[in-house]
């Protein structure tokens, strides 16, 4: 694994940087947030990397945060989601933003990213919660604590968007209890749908 590189930036053709490290020049592909963050070229730079190895390429991702690569390792780990489309994501939304779409739910917020339909972006969305700083299940804004919205038809929302069918949607929501919040009852209903 090359968890990190530091070296002369040689060139930027966005997304890829190349960085000499030591006579060998790196090809790094960089979010966008990182990449208005690098020096000019021919100063030293360092960046945080996850290696992707695939049948026919070794690929190097660059990142200017230990937050930024830990978010690129939490978008992999989603169904659907890839190296590309999680640079994607990453160069549309920095960490923070990224943590507070997910911590407010904003379906739309993502579905403006190119590559991300609505269906992804729920899956996003339930997939983050908790896993991003400041994702929690609540987030402050301008000083106040705003709790995820409480709803059963969120609920159903969600599990139609995901692609159940309404019998099946509705059937999971009548077996929750009640007081749960739409995080917490989208969990449950998947876990009754995957038992029947």
């Amino acid at each position: 694994m090359i968890g990190r590189i530091s070296g002369t930036l040689l060139e930027k053709h966005p997304p890829l940087v190349l960085v000499d490290v030591g006579g060998v020049g790196y090809e790094i592909d960089v979010p966008m947030s990182t990449l208005y963050n690098l020096p000019a070229v021919g100063e030293k730079v360092a960046l945080h990397t996850q290696l992707i190895v695939r049948e026919d390429a070794h690929q190097l991702y660059g990142f200017a945060t230990h937050d930024e690569r830990a978010a690129f390792r939490q978008l992999l780990k989603i169904s659907g989601v890839g190296p590309k489309l999680a640079l994607t994501i990453l160069s549309g939304l920095s960490v923070a933003e990224l943590s507070h779409v997910v911590a407010a739910q904003e379906v739309g917020r993502l579905t403006k990213i190119p590559g991300i339909g609505k269906k992804t972006a729920e899956r996003l969305l339930l997939e983050l919660r908790d896993k991003l700083p400041g994702s929690g299940a609540a987030v402050l804004l301008s000083g106040a604590e705003v709790a995820p919205a409480v709803g059963r038809n969120d609920v159903l929302d969600a599990l139609l968007a995901l692609g159940y069918n309404e019998r099946e949607a509705s059937w999971a929501v009548k077996q929750l209890p009640a007081g749960l919040d739409v995080s917490d009852g989208i969990r449950q209903a998947l876990k009754f749908l995957s038992k029947a």
